[in-house]
Parts: C-alpha cells; sequence; structure tokens
C-alpha cells in the first residue's frame, strides 16, 4: 500500500518538474531584460545596451521559428522564440525613443533610405519593424520554396542556434582586447552559464535536434572562456590597454 501511495504521488511529482523545465525554457531566456528594461525606462539611458543584441536575438529566433516548420521539436522552444521576439522588440522600441528623445537635431534616418551606414540606428521603431517584417518575409518565402530539401532544413536550423551561440563571443573578444574584465558582471556572466547549462541539458534529455545540443555547448564553452577571463585578468593583471573598457554585453539565457 505505501508503495502504491508513493507511486500515485510520483507521476504528479513528474508532471509538475516537467511543467516548471518547460515554463523556465519559455521564460528564462528574457528574465535578464526585465530589470535592464526597467533601469533603461527609469534613467532615461540605453547606452549601456546595444541595439544589436535585438538585431542578433530577433534574426537568430526568427529562423528558430522557421526551422520549427520544417522539422518540429519541442514545443517550448518554439514559444521561447515567441517570446524572446516580443521582448527584444519591446527593447527596441524603448531604446529607440530615449536615444531620439536625447539626439535633439539630429538628422533622422529611415529603414527606407538603405543607407548601410546606419544599419540599425534610425530614428522610430517603425523602422526596426519594417526590417524584422522584410526579413522574415524574405526568410519565409525561401524557407517555403526549400521546404523539403533536408539539407535546406538542417542547415537552417544550424544558422539559427548558431547565431544566439555567437551572443558572447563579442564579450569575450573585447575582454581580450582590453586584458580586463572591468566594467563587466561576474553575476551577469555566472547567470549565462547556469542558464546555458540548464538549456544544454534540457536540450538532451529531451531530444531536441542536434543543433540545438552542439551550439548549446557551444555557448556553455563561451560562458566558461568568460570566466576564465575573469579568473586570470584578476589574478594575473595585464597591461591596461590604451582604449576605455566598454559596458558589458546583454545575452540571453
Amino acid at each position: 500500500m505505501e508503495t502504491d501511495g508513493l507511486e500515485w504521488l510520483r507521476v504528479p511529482a513528474q508532471r509538475l518538474v516537467s511543467w516548471g523545465a518547460a515554463g523556465a525554457m519559455v521564460f528564462g531566456g528574457v528574465v535578464p531584460y526585465i530589470p535592464q528594461y526597467r533601469d533603461i525606462r527609469r534613467t532615461q539611458n540605453a547606452e549601456g545596451f546595444s541595439a544589436y543584441v535585438c538585431l542578433v536575438l530577433l534574426v537568430a529566433n526568427i529562423l528558430r521559428i522557421l526551422f520549427w516548420f520544417g522539422r518540429r521539436f519541442e514545443s517550448p522552444l518554439l514559444w521561447q522564440s515567441i517570446i524572446m521576439i516580443i521582448t527584444m522588440l519591446l527593447m527596441l522600441k524603448l531604446c529607440t525613443e530615449v536615444r531620439v528623445s536625447n539626439e535633439l537635431n539630429i538628422k533622422r534616418r529611415s529603414f527606407a533610405d538603405f543607407d548601410l551606414n546606419y544599419f540599425w540606428h534610425w530614428s522610430k521603431f517603425t523602422d526596426y519593424v519594417q526590417c524584422v517584417l522584410t526579413f522574415t518575409g524574405v526568410t519565409a518565402y525561401i524557407t517555403y520554396l526549400w521546404l523539403d530539401s533536408s539539407l535546406f532544413v538542417e542547415t537552417l536550423g544550424f544558422l539559427a542556434v548558431f547565431t544566439e551561440a555567437m551572443l558572447g563571443v563579442p564579450q569575450l573578444y573585447r575582454n581580450y582586447q582590453n586584458r580586463s574584465t572591468e566594467g563587466m558582471s561576474v553575476k551577469m556572466v555566472l547567470m549565462w552559464t547556469s542558464g546555458d547549462t540548464f538549456k544544454t541539458v534540457y536540450f538532451i534529455l529531451n531530444q531536441a535536434p542536434f543543433q540545438f545540443s552542439i551550439c548549446g555547448l557551444l555557448q556553455v564553452f563561451v560562458d566558461i572562456a568568460i570566466l576564465l577571463q575573469v579568473y586570470l585578468y584578476s589574478s594575473y593583471p595585464q597591461k591596461p590597454a590604451s582604449h576605455p573598457a566598454h559596458p558589458a554585453s546583454t545575452k540571453a539565457l
């Protein structure tokens, strides 16, 4: 009887853990951006946040959604992409409004100018939306034409997760250039590492497409490399760089 009772409790417990893991996958990636959004809104200063973070994550998650049409994967991963796209659009909207309000008497730039020198530095949020919709439309049409090609579908999936996996590389390179991690939050890097580790384990246990697992391991490797930089540059200080350190970038979990 006692065994039967424990068995009755085990099934709901497993479901609860499964729902919790799925919820963490869906919303965990956007958690670091909540305090950053509030901070930008409070200070009316967006200089510490790079709009290119939004560009990389928008491209990565749009490609991941298109990959889903060619090869179905776990629904929490699909919802994660949808939530991340919405979050990045909200971040772009706020950053654009703050930046434009602080740049008086500056010539307005728009997506319709087709000026590569000002790509992703436009004056209105609607220009970013137009760019995202254009990219989505073009890639969706190409995907529709090549959806029957397994090589194309697998390549699309790899590009989606590889783009996101490379998000921490600029921070790694910036630390190397500066020979220092000054100004970078170690807590944030630890959050990256724990989040990417959880995500990679989730991919492996749920038998997600192999691209997810490989690029998840790559993300963990980049995170560990940054933590090693923290240790090396603090234990063995290098010659200061001639240029000032830049603010730390932000990436998704």
